[in-house]
């Protein structure tokens, strides 16, 4: 449960901002003056925390000052009164996440608050975790052993500590946000701060404002000024997601900070500076937006320091069954499910699928399945319908299949003396493959395919009865390719 500290000397302001997260899952401390403040951070660790410029006894500025002295990542948000606006612009130069005007707007409050809690946990978890037992404990990590993801995590090893910019290529839920978390957490920046902004997530008129901040006045609704994301990230990682939807004079803009360092507030004429790391990400193809003239080459070139590119799920199913299990345990805490395993049959059809939404899909598909799961085990019923049509149909098409493939009994006796005459040893499970190769192929050429049906004649269940199509294909497909027919 994230944590939220209040430090305001008015009682009454520490109430009213508890009401507003009241039913969410938000741990709300409270404390009335600046030692209590800094003693209650020091000893619960807040993800977030309030923070009053004006305190009794004290300055919000000093705190704030011995709040980072301690913490670096420390996400403090300023509450100022009408008048005191500069002074939280300037803590906000210094490394503050943002500040809120008194009286405070509910829906604003608990907007900013609910984003600074997504920073927070950007900035403390880590994309890779290498020991499987603290793994557990963490939402989201890189997972994965097989060959495309172990090139991935030895990039990550070997550009992490280079002060260069980094472009992630992936398709849509393929994890380039953990990536760039990871490469975060492996680099000389990890004791500042990190940010991260969906450039595809914002309105194009807005986007400049964000990044590069505005004054007072630059356009209608700039009642205040606002400290942009290059400034508040000064010495720090700045992650731009989705970084190929940027307008032609963001691109032109971000290409100037890049090689000169400097920028002007969006309404501004005083120039500034910012030395700020950043990892890029899309789900593009940057050089055919380049050919089309979407996307700046120069710019290009700048943000591709080093290039990290994520396999597709379908490209590594290999990576599949941990990834489900990591899941399946990862829900089974946070919806008190107590599913203990996945069949090899509910595995077999979440290998055999193409996953369009890759990871993030996957990690939805568990959690769906949990929730209508019944027993002990996940078995193929309880995985949605998409998943199992696709499967389905492929399985009819091996039904049909299976007779014009199947053996008599005869040939299996020959297969049977033919090995003994040869001195073969380990002949009962080839033997047996080939009886549930001849048995099963039988029952459904019975009932014309109908595998329910069939799994009623056979004794057995229908989630075995496909396990043993998918098994018989490929025993199938090794007998053809290697011995011909039996």
């Amino acid at each position: 449960m994230a944590k939220l500290l209040i430090v305001d000397d008015e009682s009454n302001v520490r109430f009213s901002i508890s009401q507003v997260f009241t039913g969410a899952e938000v741990h709300v401390l409270e404390a009335e003056s600046a030692v209590e403040g800094l003693r209650m951070a020091a000893e619960e660790s807040p993800d977030v925390i309030l923070l009053d410029i004006r305190l009794e006894g004290g300055s919000g500025l000093d705190v704030f000052d011995q709040l980072r002295r301690n913490d670096p990542k420390c996400l403090v948000i300023f509450m100022t009164g009408h008048g005191t606006s500069e002074t939280a612009i300037e803590a906000m130069k210094l490394g503050a996440y943002d500040y809120l005007v008194k009286p405070l707007d509910a829906a604003r409050l608990r907007k900013t608050v609910e984003q600074a809690f997504e920073i927070s946990r950007l900035m403390h978890v880590p994309g890779l975790v290498e020991d499987e037992e603290r793994a557990a404990d963490h939402p989201d990590r890189l997972i994965g052993n097989g060959p495309a993801m172990q090139t991935v995590c030895k990039q990550i090893g070997r550009v992490a500590p280079q002060d260069i910019n980094v472009l992630i290529l992936g398709e849509s839920g393929t994890g380039k946000e953990l990536v760039a978390r990871a490469v975060y957490h492996h680099s000389r920046r990890s004791e500042a701060a990190f940010l991260a902004i969906n450039c595809a997530a914002i309105p194009e008129s807005l986007l400049e404002s964000e990044l590069f901040g505005h004054e007072r006045g630059a356009f209608t609704g700039a009642e205040q000024r606002r400290i942009g994301k290059f400034e508040q990230c000064h010495g720090g990682t700045l992650f731009l997601d989705e970084v190929g939807d940027m307008s032609a004079g963001t691109q032109a803009r971000i290409l100037r900070l890049l090689q000169e360092g400097r920028f002007e507030r969006v309404g501004g004429s005083e120039t500034l500076s910012a030395d700020v790391r950043i990892i890029a990400a899309t789900n593009q193809d940057l050089e055919r937006l380049i050919d089309a003239g979407r996307f700046r080459k120069d710019l290009f070139y700048r943000l591709r320091g080093v290039t990290i590119s994520i396999a597709p799920l379908r490209e590594r199913r290999e990576d599949i069954a941990e990834l489900a299990h990591y899941f399946l345990f990862r829900w089974n805490r946070t919806l008190g499910t107590a599913v203990q395993s996945i069949s090899e049959s509910a595995l077999d059809v979440l290998q055999r699928y193409d996953w369009p939404g890759n990871v993030r899909q996957l990690q939805s598909v568990i959690r769906e399945s949990l929730i209508v799961a019944a027993g002990p085990t996940l078995i193929p019923e309880f995985l949605p319908v998409e998943l199992r049509r696709d499967d389905s149909a492929d399985l009819e098409r091996m039904a049909e299949a299976l007779p014009a493939a199947a053996v008599d009994w005869s040939a299996l006796a020959l297969f049977v003396d033919n090995s003994l005459s040869s001195g073969k040893t380990g002949l009962y499970r080839p033997a047996l493959d080939q009886f549930d190769r001849l048995l099963v192929s039988r029952a459904l050429q019975q009932t014309g395919g109908n595998q329910a049906q069939a799994a009623e004649i056979l004794g057995i269940s229908r989630p075995t009865l496909r396990a043993k199509l998918r098994s018989l294909r490929l025993m199938i497909s090794k007998s053809v390719e290697s011995e011909g027919p039996l």
